[in-house]
């Protein structure tokens, strides 16, 4: 066997060169295919060789039929289909076996195990460029073998193995046995996790072999062919669908940490590269959570080979940076974290002040961004510095978006915009607490140290960048609506409208129809979003993996309508975009979606309080649009439904809080009903009366009253609303008189005299005028209530005694 190996492995890594056979030599044929193929006379040799390949009772038949085809038979000659039949009769086992050897060390092979090893890696890189090869079982087994061989960057030399060990199935001169589905594993290497633990030498002692190199480079190179095809063949098992997983599951991550670490052969060129890919994507925040400590070091390890590289080398790493660097979300106390991008700043500071062409510029842009996210503005450097980075990202997109419509941005450039986007969602919160009081110092600056005159610039730079942006968006057409890059450009105008509506208000105004209508495609489903499911999950940064479900783009929109819907212009604009039913639209979804989630059902959804609050607005300024627009009416069936779910889940008393509020100030605008009341109202009504009970505590003691425990936690953001409602359900009494008996029959009347009696005062004047307001209202329009109202403020000394309207409403002086 070890001779016909031995030609074998040498026709393998150095094919000879065939001549051209001339039509009627070497057997007379004739050139069966256009633009160069197999003569019938090869084709006669290969179909012997394949027969042969099939019928081979060991493995030196195996290697000497495998010799004759790549003698005769020139890689390059051969088609898809052809190379697919020698593939499948050479298989997956005999490489397989090889490897096995080679790590194994059985001296009865004939061959070194280097040898062994080049032979074996070889054909499992010929193998894997067929995508059905590569993502075969027996290949996947495989892997940990070839990850411990670049992570170690030898083989071991074991002592032989018992004959018992030897025989069976291979042949041919002792090469091992196929792992038949155990995944082997070199001794000593991370590939193959708790594995390598448990694999000892024949002599009983622990087995020998690489796990110093773990502390300290081997003393031996790994040949440069045989890294080249361990490369090969994980690079394209990670190309397939399933391929990453199958990589990470098998240990690929801590193997080639250490391969990088340890400088083994081709770990820079090659291993890099394959950790970009496993780093990219929707698989990043995971592997980051499986191997946080290699992944760590790695990135450590990078940033001061970036910080000691010079000229085009450090540019060139830029872009190589930004992969290494841990996902959103991942802890920042890490003092080896923190010093590593305090490092990268200071040298990307005289990169970034130096005179760069638009294609150097954006790698730097796009680390300082992930930088950013990561880490804030606290590592980045001096505040002249951190002007100049928001000013360079700002006049990026200035550049690439003040283009005439038509002109199509390429995807490198989509990309470096997308960076400076991120760039300038940092800088806003800054630069717009400045913009709303220019005369005053910020109260908390986000860029450390930074002036006024600094915040200002910062601002005039952003303003003209967004300007550009609301340029570019004007010109999309719907078609394009499904494209990342538009869904980035709106989220990133959105971030900046909802701090700032005031600055470029003509032209925010002009572009509402874009901005609604964009939502709206993309909630009602009329927008391809397969492109913005993918990226949603694999390229946001600031959304960590978030699912795309139709409701991101008014998410992001919501805050700034909340603006513009307390502004008369706009607020028009938006009422003939019918704006009020797309929220209403909006609400119904994410309760739909509320309701069907079991564990998660108490998850606060931030964006429904906010489309409430517009909402809220468009009710309290338009009565008339509320009374005869058919959405508010939709709205009602919605509340009526849902409120007296709410008031039972106490982690959603916010969202409840806001469903009360737009509930009764819908309800103080309708008239009373001339027939019985519609159940969907009194059950409204029954569910706001019961959540507003709860807010006071009617048990409290001499002093203050107190609010409720369930209370307390979210008081602060309630408190509003709660006294909101109080006013709201006073123009409810007055408007429907059938209110006051509801109000009695709930218990809410008897509940606030009983607090109010016992307590001596209430929390705030705000919260004493609105419980008056509603007193007032019920003493007003009932009788009963009104006799009731007054038996308890002639009886008791309490907080009611300091009504003085409401002394006057039920007679009292």
């Amino acid at each position: 066997m070890a001779d016909c190996a031995e030609v074998a492995l040498a026709v393998i890594t150095h094919p000879p060169v065939i001549e051209e056979q001339e039509g009627g030599d070497g057997g007379g044929g004739s050139e069966r295919d256009e633009g160069g193929g197999l003569t019938d006379a090869q084709m006669e040799v290969l179909e012997r060789c394949l027969h042969a390949l099939r019928q081979a009772q060991n493995d030196s038949h195996t290697l000497a039929a495998l010799l004759l085809i790549t003698r005769l038979c020139p890689a390059s000659k051969l088609d898809k289909p052809t190379l697919r039949r020698i593939f499948e009769a050479v298989g997956l086992n005999l490489p397989a076996r090889l490897l096995v050897t080679a790590v194994k060390g059985n001296d009865n092979s004939g061959l070194p195990p280097q040898e062994l090893l080049s032979l074996g890696t070889a054909l499992l890189a010929a193998l894997s460029t067929d995508p059905d090869m590569a993502c075969h079982p027996q290949l996947l087994t495989t892997i940990p073998l070839l990850l411990g061989i670049l992570s170690n960057g030898h083989v071991t030399r074991r002592k032989p193995e018992t004959q018992e060990e030897q025989g069976g199935g291979g042949g041919g001169g002792g090469v091992e046995p196929s792992p038949g589905g155990k995944e082997p594993s070199v001794e000593g290497s991370d590939a193959e996790e708790g594995q390598s633990s448990k694999r000892k030498a024949d002599d009983g002692g622990e087995a020998d072999g690489p796990s110093a190199s773990q502390e300290s480079a081997p003393s031996s190179k790994l040949d440069e062919a045989v890294a080249s095809d361990c490369y090969q063949v994980l690079t394209a098992v990670c190309s397939l669908s399933r391929g990453p997983d199958q990589l990470l599951s098998r240990g690929a991550i801590p193997a080639l940490c250490q391969a990088v670490e340890h400088n083994q052969t081709f770990s820079r060129e090659k291993g890099l590269a394959l950790l970009g890919l496993l780093l990219s994507g929707k698989t990043k925040d995971k592997v980051w959570s499986k191997n946080p400590a290699e992944l760590l070091a790695l990135f450590v390890r990078l940033s001061k080979d970036f910080c000691r590289a010079t000229g085009q080398t450090r540019l060139d790493m830029c872009a190589q940076l930004s992969h290494f660097l841990p996902p959103v979300g991942v802890s920042v106390e890490s003092e080896e974290l923190k010093g590593a991008a305090v490092r990268t700043w200071e040298a990307l500071r005289p990169i970034l002040q130096a005179k760069l062409t638009p294609r150097q510029i954006g790698p730097i842009l796009i680390l300082g961004a992930c930088l950013l996210d990561l880490c804030g503005w606290e590592p980045v450097g001096p505040p002249k510095f951190c002007c100049l980075l928001v000013n360079r990202a700002c006049v990026e997109v200035r550049m690439g978006l003040e283009e005439p419509p038509g002109n199509e941005l390429s995807p490198e450039l989509q990309h470096i915009l997308t960076g400076c986007y991120r760039i300038m969602e940092a800088a806003i919160e800054q630069a717009c607490c400045v913009g709303v009081s220019p005369t005053t110092e910020p109260p908390q600056s986000s860029i450390p140290s930074i002036s006024l005159q600094q915040s200002r610039q910062i601002l005039g730079v952003l303003q003209e960048a967004f300007s550009a942006l609301m340029y570019h968006l004007q010109q999309v057409d719907p078609s394009r609506y499904g494209d990342p890059f538009i869904f980035a450009t709106f989220r990133s105008l959105c971030s900046w409208l909802a701090e700032e509506t005031s600055c470029l208000k003509e032209e925010v105004t002009e572009l509402l129809p874009f901005l609604v209508d964009y939502s709206r495609s993309h909630l009602q489903g009329e927008s391809p979003e397969q492109g913005l499911s993918g990226w949603m999950a694999e390229a946001s940064p600031r959304e960590e993996g978030a699912a795309w479900t139709g409701r991101e783009a008014l998410r992001y929109l919501l805050p700034a309508l909340c603006h513009l819907s307390a502004e008369e212009g706009p607020r028009k604009v938006l009422l003939a975009l019918d704006t009020p039913a797309l929220l209403v639209d909006f609400l119904s979804r994410c309760w739909t979606a509320l309701k069907g989630k079991s564990g998660v059902a108490s998850t606060r959804d931030p964006s429904m309080e906010t489309a409430c609050s517009v909402l809220l607005n468009f009710t309290v300024t338009e009565p008339e649009r509320v009374r005869k627009d058919p959405c508010f009416r939709t709205l009602e069936d919605l509340l009526s439904e849902a409120l007296p779910v709410l008031v039972h889940k106490p982690r959603l008393l916010v969202l409840a809080a806001n469903y009360c509020t737009l509930g009764l100030m819908i309800g103080r605008l309708k008239a009373a009903p001339t027939g019985s009341v519609e159940a969907g109202q009194k059950r409204l009504f029954s569910a706001a009366l019961r959540f507003l009970r709860g807010a006071l505590d009617s048990g409290s003691g001499p002093g203050p009253v107190k609010v409720s425990v369930g209370w307390v936690e979210s008081w602060d953001e309630a408190a509003e609303l709660w006294r909101l409602c109080l006013q709201a359900l006073g123009g409810c009494v007055r408007a429907q008189p059938w209110v006051a008996a509801l109000v009695r029959e709930e218990g809410w009347l008897q509940h606030t005299l009983a607090a109010l009696s016992r307590c001596s005062a209430l929390p705030d004047p705000h919260t004493q005028h609105a419980l008056e307001e509603a007193l007032c209202a019920m003493a007003d329009q009932c009788p009963v209530c009104k006799r009731e109202i007054g038996d308890v403020m002639r009886t008791e000394e309490g907080a009611l005694m300091r009504m003085r309207n409401l002394r006057k409403s039920v007679g009292g002086k």
